[in-house]
């Protein structure tokens, strides 16, 4: 693997940025920017902006200096890029129009959203972010408009997945409970906005039902919420590998020979559990891509 700098020539913040990329992994990335004093937060998807001043420190380090078209390039084919769509959906202006959309008074709610977005842009995130969220809205849209639930049922199930991750530590279980915990305390202050206790207690259930995607068969919101949490695995080949190299970015330190056995192990019991997803507009849509990357990753990790 091979990191590569662009000349300073991006204007923000009253001076240049220079764009760092790898040309095939986003921890290798990750960890020759944490090396250099580069910042978590600097990393923007599939690169880091760094300042001018940051130039010739990170050419000395290793990384490749290359003019912007040929960093482009090498970005686009090295499986780790995001579109511009994906880019511009996953934006903090464009998620809190999403969250005000939730609401007929959305100045009611509006600081709530602005918490859990800056919750889903923490620095140490590398998959779990505005990213993630902006695709599995996008996914739950996708399923709920071929499935029978109510209107409000779509509203609780959207409200769940904005709030699914939002306390991420990498802390298994725990997590998911304190994401749970968290509607109440930035839903509870809003009857004002028309929501009620069976909203914040339905909600948090479905978030909980992001812990092990095991919603009951009768649970019709439940599955909406799960399929669109998992709905990246059933992504192309290509969406899938640029998902894997998230994960392990975002789990960095972690030592290979400990994070490929976690790691085969969450493959192996995903595999072994039964149906991936629970509607069937999921099951149409993602279960046998999801199979497929599954397996091939497997294979890949055991390699």
């Amino acid at each position: 693997m091979t990191l590569f700098i662009d000349p300073p020539a991006w204007p923000a913040h009253g001076t240049l940025f220079s764009h760092l990329v790898s040309d095939g992994s986003l921890q290798e990335l990750r960890l020759f920017a944490r090396a250099a004093g580069v910042p978590d937060r600097a990393l923007d998807l599939d690169h880091y902006d760094v300042p001018a001043e940051r130039y010739d420190d990170l050419v000395a380090a290793g990384a490749v200096p290359v003019d912007g078209g040929d960093l482009a390039r090498r970005l686009a084919g090295s499986g780790l890029r995001v579109s511009g769509a994906e880019r511009n959906r996953s934006k903090r202006a464009a998620l809190l129009s999403r969250w005000d959309e939730l609401w007929a008074d959305p100045s009611l709610a509006r600081d709530a959203g602005t918490d859990l977005v800056d919750r889903w842009r923490e620095p140490h995130r590398v998959y779990h972010t505005t990213f993630h969220l902006a695709a599995a809205l996008d996914a739950l849209d996708v399923v709920a408009a071929e499935s029978d639930v109510s209107e409000r049922d779509h509203w609780r199930a959207r409200l769940a997945l904005w709030f699914h991750d939002a306390v991420h530590d990498g802390v298994a279980q725990q997590d998911e409970e304190r994401s749970a915990e968290l509607v109440g305390e930035l839903l509870g202050p809003l009857a004002g906005a028309g929501v009620t206790t069976e909203d914040i207690d339905e909600t948090a259930r479905l978030v909980l039902v992001t812990a092990d995607h095991a919603p009951a068969d009768d649970d019709a919101v439940g599955g909406l919420v799960s399929d669109a949490d998992l709905a990246v695995l059933g992504g192309t080949s290509v969406v899938y590998t640029r998902y894997t190299h998230q994960v392990r970015a975002e789990y960095c330190d972690v030592p290979d020979p400990m994070f490929r056995a976690g790691r085969s192990e969450v493959l192996r019991t995903l595999l072994a559990g039964g149906p991936l997803f629970r509607t069937t507009p999921g099951t149409t849509r993602w279960q046998t891509a999801a199979e497929s990357n599954l397996a091939a990753e497997l294979a890949l990790l055991a390699g």
